[in-house]
């Protein structure tokens, strides 16, 4: 078979390249996991790069050229990554789109990409193509991954996943080293994906990365703040068009010989967790803020036994996490109270979450309240945050292990450049700095100024050389005294609270600041059963006297550890969630502050008058 020749050409410097080689080598371990019927369906390294190939052979059948783009809409699946990989293998540049995209979203990336093929993971999202096909002059091709309800489709531009991977079999059997070759001709500096930014400020951008930016980064990580090695086991399930998922789900895996396991969907991430006990844990804050929610709403249910029990434990977790943040170690009286509560309390405790495996647990995406990073090393968990871009290859600062200072993103990574312009603006310079925005020089030209990547995130740096995460430049703003407001810092305080899912603070040019509040439906619901408040709706929630009272108490509470123009005057809760396909939210759930400034402008101005 071919791929007994890959591993020759593992010296070029692609990804491509080292997951031949990586699949030659681990063979019939175990890659990938899907569960389907309830059961974890396993596929090997063999079976993945016999994929991947197939998938590579096909697209040069149908005569895609190397630098032409291809386009993948669905799910995290087994087929997008053999999508991804086999794009790149072909000479050709992946354009992932977010599966919560809307018709008109889709049409507008497949249109700026020039995409000529696209891969969709179903009925739902083919229905999407379809509906905007017609204004798509470039695309050619359409390829479904999942065939149900579409047996008695027919269309001359739609071919089936299985249909697809045969016409690679075909190809591959006539021209059995059209891949090798391709790879041997791939270089560096080839671009090799278009990543389009979530467009919190108006229309995604295309950030073009070469292949030389992934590897770069890669290497980087896995060789210092993300320790992963072959046989760990990692969750995928946050959108893989992202550039944080992208490296979870790909990179790293195929680099260290990784198995992804891929979640059912967002809402059976609690229960996959604890199916899965991955060794390598990667979230965004709302992930870790609903696990912290469901610990403490949980423990608040239990009998008052489990209750003094936990109170206990955790007080003795703070105690020995607090000695290993100061780099201290802790003495024999607190390490032996510490090993009770441990095998007591906290272990069985994240058991039961799914994190008693975590050897990495890493945060990004968003600025996090330290006080809940705080509560999982409480656990045992060590929660690391690291921070970076799409533009910078998607790592630029990270904690080493050991070195943890909660309220920072850590130090540089090797290579990289960090320093504060005169504004705060946070820039950076590396190998790890894309190429610029795909058909936008002039963007371009003003985010990368002089070698410098110009991130648009405020910061500084502590005493040790941590960077410090303040806000979004174009979120600071000046109240009516003149003082400058952090919004981002009081949002993630409010946040901290179990009954809040996300807050939005205002106040430009104001004499005090307001915020909405979206509540978590979970807990604010089983708050209102147990004290027998009558709601059928979220929105019966929201407009519930009691409820307003329980987040008025909140409001107070992160109030008194905030500075007199921080403090939260006013706020009222929104009656809807924030979803991304209204285009509240980015996919990765950071809020659009000027969709929701527009959208309900109305409820922020009566939160301004007498």
């Amino acid at each position: 078979m071919a791929i007994l020749q890959e591993p020759r050409i593992a010296a070029a410097d692609t990804l491509p390249a080292v997951f031949f080689a990586q699949a030659a080598r681990l063979g019939n371990r175990v890659a990938l996991r899907r569960k389907e019927f309830g059961i974890w369906r396993r596929i090997t390294w063999a079976d993945y790069a016999r994929s991947v190939r197939w998938v590579a052979h096909a697209l040069m059948a149908i005569g895609l050229q190397p630098g032409e783009r291809v386009g993948i809409l669905g799910e995290n699946r087994p087929e997008w990554l053999y999508s991804d990989l086999g794009i790149q293998c072909a000479g050709a540049v992946s354009v992932g789109i977010y599966a919560t995209s809307s018709p008109e979203q889709v049409r507008y990336i497949l249109e700026h990409s020039e995409a000529r093929l696209v891969v969709v993971e179903g009925e739902e999202q083919l229905d999407k193509l379809l509906e905007v096909r017609g204004s798509l002059p470039h695309l050619q091709w359409i390829i479904v991954m999942d065939p149900e309800g579409l047996r008695m489709f027919s269309d001359p531009t739609v071919t089936m996943f299985g249909e697809f991977l045969a016409l690679g079999e075909r190809h591959e059997r006539s021209h059995p080293n059209a891949v090798q070759e391709a790879l041997a001709g791939l270089r560096p500096d080839d671009l090799a994906l278009l990543i389009y930014t979530s467009g919190t400020t108006g229309p995604p951008k295309g950030a073009m990365l070469t292949h030389h930016n992934i590897m770069w980064e890669v290497r980087t990580a896995c060789e210092g703040c993300i320790p992963a090695r072959e046989g760990d086991e990692l969750l995928s399930y946050l959108p893989l068009a992202h550039i944080a998922e992208r490296s979870f789900s790909i990179t790293i895996p195929v680099y260290r010989g990784c198995t992804v396991n891929f979640a059912e969907n967002l809402d059976t991430v609690p229960q996959n967790l604890r199916e899965v006990r991955p060794t390598v844990v990667f979230g965004v804050p709302r992930i870790w803020e609903k696990l912290y929610s469901g610990i403490v709403l949980g423990m608040k249910e239990a009998d008052r036994a489990k209750q003094l029990a936990f109170g206990l434990a955790l007080r003795v977790g703070r105690a020995y996490a607090s000695v290993k943040l100061r780099k201290g170690r802790p003495g024999p009286a607190l390490r032996l109270v510490y090993a009770l509560a441990h095998r007591a309390v906290l272990a069985p405790l994240r058991n039961r979450i799914g994190l008693d495996r975590s050897r990495v647990a890493l945060s990004a995406a968003a600025p996090i309240s330290p006080d809940v990073l705080r509560f999982f090393w409480s656990l045992g968990v060590e929660i690391r945050e690291i921070y970076g871009q799409t533009e910078g290859s998607g790592l630029t600062t990270s904690h080493p292990p050991g070195d943890v200072t909660l309220g920072t993103v850590g130090k540089p990574i090797g290579g990289i450049e960090v320093r504060i312009a005169d504004d705060g603006e946070i820039c950076v310079a590396g190998p790890g700095v894309f190429q610029g925005y795909f058909k936008d020089p002039e963007l371009t030209a003003q985010t990368i100024v002089e070698g410098w990547l110009h991130t648009g995130d405020v910061g500084e740096f502590d005493a040790d050389g941590n960077l410090k995460i303040t806000d979004r430049k174009k979120d600071i703003f000046i109240n009516a005294y003149g003082k400058n407001i952090a919004p981002q810092f009081i949002e993630n305080k409010l946040k901290s609270s179990p009954f809040v899912n996300d807050a939005v603070v205002f106040g430009d040019g104001r004499k005090y600041l307001v915020a909405l509040i979206v509540i978590d439906e979970d807990t604010v619901g089983k708050w209102a059963q147990e004290r027998r408040v009558p709601f059928t709706t979220y929105t019966d929630l929201t407009q519930s006297p009691e409820v307003r009272k329980l987040l008025a108490a909140e409001v107070d509470a992160v109030n008194k550890t905030l500075s007199s123009p921080e403090h939260v005057k006013k706020f009222a809760l929104l009656p809807k969630r924030l979803y991304h396909e209204d285009g509240e939210v980015t996919p990765t759930m950071k809020v659009k502050r000027k969709a929701i400034m527009e959208k309900f402008g109305d409820l922020i101005a009566a939160l301004y008058r007498d």
